[in-house]
C-alpha cells in the first residue's frame, strides 16, 4: 500500500515539475530502477507492486520520442546512453534472476517493444545483439511458464527483424565449442569470446551477464543430429530455433501457432550458414517428422475413404476445434484434420525454406515418416488397412505442393529409376510394385482408390512421374517396326473404305471459329508416325487426323452404340474437355525436356526387346477386361488412360493414339487392346437377346433418365460397352485437339 502511494505521489510531482531534457529524464528513470535494487530489502514482492514497470515504459516512450524528433538513422543521446552503459545487459541479468518476481516478463516486454518501436537498426550493435541472444536462450526453458506469451512475442519480433535484414542472423549462430576451448586455454571458468564469432570486440572484462548457456545445453557432438543428411556438425548452435522449437510443445495452441510462424520466418532466410545450421544442429526435422508420425498413428485403423477424400481443406494455424461437431460427422475427423493441418505446415515450411534446407527437410520427411511410418501400412495384407492407408496417401499427394517435398514423395512411391524397365526388374522397388499391383486388386474398392492415386500423380508437375511410369519404356520406339510402305497402304485402305458414320471433325462448329488467340499454345510436338504420304494428304494436313479420329469413332460396331439415341451424349463435350485439359497439361509440361517429334528410327534400337512397363501392362490388362468389370472400375481405368493420352510427348502420343503404327511382334498398343475387346464384343452380342433395347435402357439408367426397375441380365457387359463407346469418343477428341494444337503452332 505504501509503495503504491509513493508511486502516485511521484507521478504527481513529475507532472507539476518542469519537463527535463530527454536525456536527463531517461537517466532519471534508469537510475530509479537501479536504486530500487540498492535500497529495497523485500525482494519477494512482485514487480507489479514496484515502480519498475512504469519507469521502463517511460524509458521506451523517451527513446521513441527522441527518434521521432531526429533525422532518420541518427542516434540520439538517450540511445547512446542505453548502448554505452549496457542497459540491456543489466536488464537481461535482472530478468534471468527474475528479481523481483515477474521481472523476466517486464524485461521480455521491454526488449520486444524496443525492437518493434525503434525504426533504426539496433541488432548490429554488439550491446544489443549480445543481450538479445542471451535472452533468446531463456525462452522456452519451461513449458507452460507464466512468461510464455512474452517469450513468443519477443522471439517473433526478433525473427521479423532478421527477415528484414537476413545477414544479421549470423549474430545468432553461436560456436560454443570454440568458446569453451578459449575459456579452458585461459585457465578460468569464464568463457572468452571466440575471435571468429560475430560478437568480436566486446571488452573481456565487461559484465558477462552471469550467463553462458554452454554449461546448460548439450554440445553439438552430444546432441542427436536431426537431419538424415547430417555428417560432421558445424559446431554452431542456433538458439533462436531451439527456443521456438521448445515453444511448439506448449499446451497453449496460440503459442504453438506463433512459434510455428517464427520458424517459418527463420527457415526462409537466404543465408547459407543459417540454413546449414538449421538442418545440422537443430531438432527441426525431428519435430516435423515425429509430429507427423504422432498424428498419423492417432488415426483410426479403418476410415471411410470418402470421408478422407471429402473432409474440408485445412490450413495450418486455422484449425478450429469443435469436438462435438467433429465426433458427430465421423469417427476420427478431429485426428484427421490435425494430421492434415500439420502436413500442410510441413509442406508450406519446406516451400518457404532455403533451397538446401528444403532438400534436407523433405528428405527427412521421406525417411522418417513415409518410409518408417506409412510404408508398413501400405504394404500390409489387410484389405481394410490397405484401403485406408491408400486413401490417406491419395489425400497427401493431392495436398503436397512444395517442389522438394513432392519430389521426395514421388521417390518414396516410385523410386528414383529412370532407365529402361524390364519384366524381371518390376519388383526392384517393392512399394511401386505393390501399388501398381493394387490397380488390379481383387477388391474393387482398392483397385479404384489406387487408380485414383495414380491419376492424381499424373497431374502433378513432376517430370519424374511420367518418366518412371511410362516414358522410359517408349524411348527406343521398339514397339514399332519401321515398315513405312505397308503402313501407307493400310492408311490408304482405311481412307477408301471409310465407314459410313465417319465424322468430318475439321468442320465441327466447336473448332471452326477458333481464332489464333483462342488456340492452344504448345510446341510442335505432334507428328503422326510414320509421315503421311503426300498423295493422300490435303494441303492443310488435316486428312491424317481425320482418318485417325474416325478410326476410334468407328471401332465400336453400330449395333453396340447407344449414345446417338440419347440427346446430349455426343462427342462435342469430349472436344471441349480435351481442349481445356490439354491446355492445362501443356502448361505443366512446357518446362520439361520432352521430345517434340518422334526419335528417328535410324537412331532407335529397334532390336532391343520391348516391355510396355508394369504400369501400362496393368492398365492394358484392365482395359482388356472392360466387358467383365464393374462400371466404376472401368470409369477409373479409362480416366487414367485418357490422362496419359493427353500428355504432349511424341512417343506417348504415337503409342496410345496412332492406330496405324506397325507394332513389332508380340507388342500391343492401346488401339490394339481395344480392337481385341471389340472382337470379343461382336461374338458376345449375338448371344444376348434384345441386346440393343437393353443397352439403351442401361444407358438411360446410368444417366438418371430411367428409374431403376427390373434387373437386366448381362448388366456388367452392357455397362462395359457403354464405357467403351464413350472412351473411344474421348480418344478421338483428344487426338483431334492435339493435332489442332500442333497445326496452330506450325510455321
Amino acid at each position: 500500500m505504501f509503495s503504491k502511494f509513493t508511486s502516485i505521489l511521484q507521478h504527481a510531482v513529475e507532472a507539476l515539475a518542469p519537463s527535463l531534457p530527454l536525456q536527463e529524464d531517461f537517466v532519471y528513470h534508469w537510475k530509479a530502477i537501479t536504486h530500487y535494487y540498492i535500497e529495497t530489502s523485500d525482494d519477494k514482492a512482485p514487480v507489479t507492486d514496484t515502480n519498475i514497470p512504469s519507469h521502463l515504459e517511460q524509458m521506451l516512450d523517451i527513446l521513441t520520442q527522441e527518434e521521432r524528433e531526429r533525422e532518420s538513422g541518427e542516434t540520439g543521446p538517450c540511445m547512446e546512453y542505453l548502448l554505452h552503459h549496457k542497459i540491456l545487459e543489466t536488464l537481461y541479468t535482472l530478468g534471468k534472476a527474475d528479481c523481483p518476481p515477474g521481472m523476466k516478463q517486464q524485461v521480455l516486454s521491454f526488449y520486444t517493444k524496443l525492437l518493434g518501436r525503434i525504426r533504426q537498426p539496433l541488432l548490429p550493435h554488439i550491446n544489443v545483439h549480445r543481450p538479445v541472444q542471451k535472452l533468446v536462450r531463456l525462452c522456452g526453458e519451461v513449458l507452460a511458464a507464466p512468461t510464455e506469451n512474452e517469450e513468443i512475442q519477443f522471439l517473433c519480433t526478433v525473427c521479423a527483424k532478421l527477415k528484414q535484414d537476413p545477414y544479421l542472423v549470423n549474430f545468432f549462430l553461436e560456436n560454443k565449442n570454440k568458446r569453451l576451448e578459449a575459456g579452458k586455454e585461459a585457465g578460468t571458468d569464464q568463457v572468452k569470446d571466440d575471435p571468429s564469432s560475430p560478437d568480436t570486440g566486446q571488452n573481456q572484462n565487461q559484465n558477462s551477464s552471469l550467463e553462458d548457456s554452454a554449461s546448460q545445453a548439450p554440445s553439438p557432438a552430444e546432441a542427436k543430429p536431426s537431419s538424415v543428411h547430417n555428417t560432421l556438425p558445424n559446431n554452431d548452435n542456433y538458439n533462436l530455433v531451439s527456443s521456438l522449437l521448445n515453444l511448439t510443445k506448449s499446451p497453449d495452441g496460440r503459442i504453438v501457432v506463433k512459434a510455428c510462424e517464427g520458424l517459418m520466418l527463420i527457415v526462409s532466410l537466404p543465408e547459407p550458414a543459417a540454413a546449414k545450421c538449421l538442418t545440422e544442429n537443430t531438432e527441426l526435422s525431428q519435430l516435423l517428422t515425429d509430429r507427423l508420425g504422432q498424428f498419423y498413428r492417432a488415426l483410426p485403423q479403418s476410415m471411410d475413404p470418402l470421408d478422407i477424400e471429402t473432409v474440408e481443406s485445412v490450413n495450418w494455424g486455422l484449425d478450429v476445434y469443435n469436438l462435438k461437431e467433429d465426433a458427430a460427422a465421423f469417427a476420427g475427423k478431429r485426428a484427421l484434420i490435425s494430421f492434415l493441418s500439420w502436413l500442410d505446415y510441413c509442406d508450406q515450411l519446406i516451400k518457404e525454406a532455403h533451397k538446401s534446407a528444403a532438400a534436407v527437410l523433405a528428405r527427412a520427411v521421406r525417411e522418417r515418416f513415409f518410409v518408417a511410418v506409412m510404408e508398413p501400412q501400405l504394404m500390409q495384407t489387410s484389405e481394410v488397412g490397405i484401403l485406408t492407408s491408400t486413401a490417406l496417401l491419395n489425400r497427401i499427394i493431392r495436398q503436397v505442393t512444395s517442389e522438394a517435398l513432392l519430389q521426395e514423395t514421388i521417390y518414396f512411391l516410385l523410386g528414383e529409376e529412370t532407365g529402361p524397365e524390364t519384366l524381371a526388374g518390376i519388383t526392384q522397388h517393392p512399394l511401386r510394385h505393390r501399388l501398381i499391383e493394387h490397380c488390379d486388386h481383387l477388391s474393387d474398392e482398392i483397385s479404384i482408390m489406387t487408380l485414383r492415386l495414380f491419376e492424381h500423380l499424373l497431374q502433378k508437375p513432376c517430370q519424374h512421374i511420367l518418366q518412371n511410369l511410362v516414358l522410359r519404356c517408349l524411348e527406343e520406339r521398339n514397339y514399332s517396326e519401321n515398315k513405312q510402305q505397308e503402313e501407307r497402304e493400310e492408311r490408304e485402305h482405311m481412307e477408301n473404305g471409310q465407314p459410313h458414320d465417319a465424322v468430318d471433325l475439321e468442320e465441327d462448329p466447336l473448332f471452326s471459329d477458333l481464332s489464333p488467340d483462342n488456340r492452344l499454345s504448345s510446341p510442335d510436338w505432334l507428328s503422326c508416325s510414320p509421315p503421311a504420304s503426300t498423295e493422300h494428304t490435303k494441303p492443310d494436313g488435316k486428312t491424317e487426323v481425320h482418318k485417325i479420329v474416325n478410326s476410334f469413332l468407328c471401332l465400336v460396331p453400330d449395333e453396340a452404340k447407344s449414345s446417338y439415341q440419347v440427346e446430349g451424349t455426343g462427342y462435342d463435350t469430349y472436344l471441349r474437355d480435351a481442349h481445356r485439359q490439354f491446355r492445362d497439361y501443356c502448361g505443366i509440361c512446357q518446362k520439361w525436356d520432352w521430345r517434340s517429334t518422334p526419335k528417328p528410327f535410324e537412331k532407335c534400337n529397334l532390336d532391343s526387346p520391348f516391355f510396355e512397363g508394369h504400369f501400362l501392362k496393368v492398365l492394358f490388362d484392365r482395359m482388356g477386361r472392360i466387358l467383365d468389370q464393374p462400371y466404376d472400375v472401368n470409369l477409373q481405368v479409362t480416366s487414367v488412360l485418357s490422362k496419359l493420352s493427353l500428355l504432349p510427348h511424341a512417343h506417348l502420343h504415337e503409342y496410345l493414339l496412332d492406330p496405324y503404327i506397325n507394332l513389332a511382334p508380340g507388342c500391343r498398343s492401346l488401339f490394339s487392346v481395344i480392337v481385341r475387346v471389340v472382337g470379343d464384343l461382336m461374338l458376345r452380342t449375338h448371344r444376348i437377346p434384345e441386346f440393343t433395347p437393353k443397352l439403351l435402357l442401361v444407358r438411360k439408367r446410368l444417366l438418371g433418365l430411367e428409374p431403376e426397375g427390373m434387373s437386366v441380365d448381362h448388366v456388367t457387359l452392357l455397362e462395359g460397352v457403354i464405357v467403351l463407346e464413350e472412351f473411344c469418343k474421348e480418344l478421338a477428341a483428344i487426338a483431334f485437339v492435339k493435332f489442332h494444337a500442333s497445326a496452330s503452332t506450325s510455321p
